[in-house]
């Protein structure tokens, strides 16, 4: 650290969490507010691209390829993980649902409150009440 040089990258563009595994992009979000969805911020030209306007979620993976990113939407009861397609900081065509988990937990608590794999076979999560539960969820 002490031989690295800080660099500002830009201002005002959304809650980073994760990196492209080809290292060109970070992938963040914004989750209330007129700026709500999810973007892009190229490391080449420090560029904010709005990927997904409207897109309520408070975090963003990147799939290992590289090829898609997801993200949770919660619902009533229930919280979507949506799979979105994209290339060269251009999304490709509409999301898809790529796991619908059967009961609702919240995105936020006391900070982000949830987090899953990159292969979706591993969801974490907090639930407020002062107990934890472990559940194990497998796709058919």
């Amino acid at each position: 650290m002490e031989a690295s040089n800080a660099e500002k990258l830009l201002d005002n563009c959304c809650t980073l969490w994760d990196a492209d595994p080809g290292g060109q992009y970070l992938l963040g979000a914004v989750l209330s507010g007129e700026r709500t969805g999810i973007y892009a911020v190229s490391l080449s030209d420090k560029r904010c691209t709005f990927l997904l306007p409207g897109a309520i979620t408070s975090g963003v993976t990147s799939a290992r390829d590289g090829k898609s990113f997801m993200y949770a939407v919660p619902s009533p009861g229930a919280v979507t993980i949506y799979r979105q397609q994209w290339k060269g900081g251009k999304t490709i065509g509409p999301p898809q649902v790529a796991l619908k988990v059967p009961f609702g937990f919240s995105l936020t608590y006391n900070g982000n409150a949830y987090d899953f794999s990159r292969d979706l076979s591993t969801i974490v999560y907090a639930r407020p009440g002062g107990h934890a539960d472990l559940y194990l969820l497998s796709q058919k």
